[in-house]
């Protein structure tokens, strides 16, 4: 991908406890990433938030729950973030766990690819 490409931007909104056969769920989406030769995948944590339960969950110390909200961003041509969300859609879809997942069309602005150590 070069400056001006088209692309595609994927959002996978999860919990840091959803699991797909006793693995993190976010674990499984970014390995599925790599085996699908996908540019590059991040998970951020966030510090605070609630989905379609309306339970609130945060990562202040005083509080007991792991639970933290998560996204898995992904942004790659779009053939390819399509032929890969198909892939994880049954992961998804089996987890038994409430998620949203978004795509945004979005415009390459630098493209720098650093080298393996």
């Amino acid at each position: 991908m070069k400056p001006g490409d088209k692309a595609k931007r994927l959002r996978i909104y999860i919990s840091s406890t959803d699991k797909y056969e006793h693995t993190p769920l976010y674990e499984v989406i970014v390995y599925t990433a790599l085996e699908h030769g996908i540019t590059g995948a991040t998970v951020l944590k966030g510090i605070m938030g609630y989905g379609s339960s309306h339970e609130v969950y945060s990562s202040k110390i005083w509080e007991f729950s792991e639970k933290t909200p998560l996204v898995v961003e992904i942004v790659d041509e779009p053939v390819k973030v399509d032929k890969f969300l198909d892939a994880i859609k049954p992961f998804c879809e089996k987890s038994g766990k409430g998620l949203i997942i978004t795509v945004d069309e979005t415009t390459i602005a630098i493209h720098k690819i650093g080298a393996k150590k």
